[in-house]
């Protein structure tokens, strides 16, 4: 009989939240995912110092370089693009941190309401961390929700 270990490191963290922005979905991606690079820092309050690496362009294979205040110690690590699909989705992934973001776009038709999903996943737990898993994925939501929020109101600052 295999024991199953809930604290499995191959699973996971992941915290998500959505959010209903009041304008056209091309919109909402030009500001998250054709302007990331300009706006990004704006959404994450938490992130001190941005740089991306290889031009201001979002393309597949894009990388950026961010220092992000977490519990007052500063974590830089580099991240790339990978999967852009215009008015669909952005997605970037740490390439030596084991996170993604997901920024993921749906509306019913051109002109009416979009709604916004961020998702971020902790890809891996260090051994130490795993019997705080629900504290962690607590604060990963809490982050989520936050960053939808910051998105709406930065949105709504822009095209109004």
């Amino acid at each position: 009989m295999q024991i199953k270990n809930l604290f499995d490191s191959s699973h996971p963290v992941v915290g998500e939240a959505s959010i209903e922005i009041n304008k056209p979905i091309h919109d909402v991606f030009s500001y998250v995912g054709e302007h990331f690079f300009e706006n990004y820092p704006k959404w994450a309050v938490e992130v001190v110092g941005f740089e991306p690496l290889d031009s201001t362009e979002v393309f597949v294979g894009a990388k950026a370089k961010q220092i992000r205040k977490d519990n007052g110690a500063k974590v830089e690590s580099v991240f790339e693009i990978i999967d852009y699909e215009p008015d669909l989705k952005l997605v970037f992934e740490g390439i030596e941190a084991p996170y993604r973001h997901s920024y993921l776009l749906e509306s019913n038709e051109e002109n009416q309401p979009t709604y916004l999903t961020f998702r971020f996943e902790l890809l891996e737990l260090d051994v130490f961390m795993r019997p705080f898993q629900k504290l962690i994925r607590s604060a990963i939501e809490d982050g989520a929700e936050n960053t939808v929020e910051n998105i709406k109101n930065l949105i709504a600052v822009k095209y109004n």
